[in-house]
Order: C-alpha cells, then sequence, then structure tokens
C-alpha cells in the first residue's frame, strides 16, 4: 500500500478506486507472490527512486583491471627491470598484475627458468602487492597474478 494506507489485502477494482481518489498510481511491486503485492504510490516518483538506488548501486562496484606482462623464457636483467618498473607503477595505480612467460616453439624446456623469473618478479613486488595465485602452466604461458595491498 502506500504511505498513509493501512497494509491489507483488496480486491483489484477497490485498490484502482482507492488510488483514484488519492491522485496517485497503484504500482504492481512483486506480481510473482500470491496474492501480488502493489503500492499505491506517485509512479514518477516511484521510477525516479528506483533510478536513485541503481546509480547508488552502481557507485559501489568496483572494476578489476588487470594489467598484463609478458616475459620471455631467457629475459635479459635490463628488461626484467624494466617491466619490473612498469609493475610497480601498475599496483600503485591500484591495478592487478598479471604476469606471464610465453613459451614459444622449443624454449618449453625452459619451464624451470621461467617459473624462477616469475618467483624472481613475485618477490621483487613483495612491498607493493601480494601474489593471488601461484605460477602455473597452462599449455605455452606461466601464469602468476599480484594483487595490490589495501
Amino acid at each position: 500500500m502506500g504511505d498513509n494506507i493501512e497494509p491489507g489485502v483488496l480486491s483489484l477494482e477497490d485498490a484502482i478506486n482507492l488510488a483514484d481518489e488519492m491522485d496517485l498510481d497503484l504500482v504492481e511491486i512483486s506480481p510473482n507472490a500470491v496474492p501480488p503485492v502493489c503500492k499505491i504510490v506517485d509512479f514518477q516518483k516511484f521510477l525516479y527512486q528506483q533510478k536513485k538506488k541503481q546509480k547508488e548501486l552502481k557507485t559501489k562496484q568496483t572494476n578489476v583491471v588487470v594489467k598484463e606482462i609478458r616475459f620471455g623464457p631467457n629475459i635479459d636483467e635490463h628488461d626484467f627491470e624494466f617491466k619490473l618498473n612498469h609493475a610497480k607503477k601498475f599496483l600503485e595505480e591500484g591495478f592487478k598484475v598479471k604476469a606471464f612467460v610465453f613459451f614459444k616453439g622449443r624454449t618449453i624446456v625452459y619451464k624451470e627458468k621461467g617459473e624462477i623469473t616469475l618467483l624472481k618478479f613475485a618477490q621483487e613486488l613483495e612491498e607493493l602487492g601480494k601474489v593471488e595465485k601461484m605460477p602455473i602452466l597452462e599449455g605455452k604461458k606461466m601464469t602468476i597474478i599480484i594483487a595490490p595491498k589495501k
């Protein structure tokens, strides 16, 4: 029912007549309930409040952005440092970092090098982020995920 109306079960005709007397609208709130739940309100005000609630829920949501960094199994120290600096910047901005070593062709025999590279990478970023997912080999990629510390 509405704001100043006693809640109760009414027939459809009675509810429509009551809404007309008050110059308001009869709005169906829960159509699947038995009997269906309706409310006597100003429909425009009702729509405005619904939009306001949805907007409020939307602002509370957070988008998780994942930045990717790609390594080769035989990465040079300078390249490693360069990519490490990018990862530090990403973590400081609040993004997750997904680092992976991509094995091309026969480089798959260097799985240990790839794992060592990713663990070293995680160790260097220890003060900025925490490891969410340890290195796992998935096909031709070995992946690690690091989330920023709050």
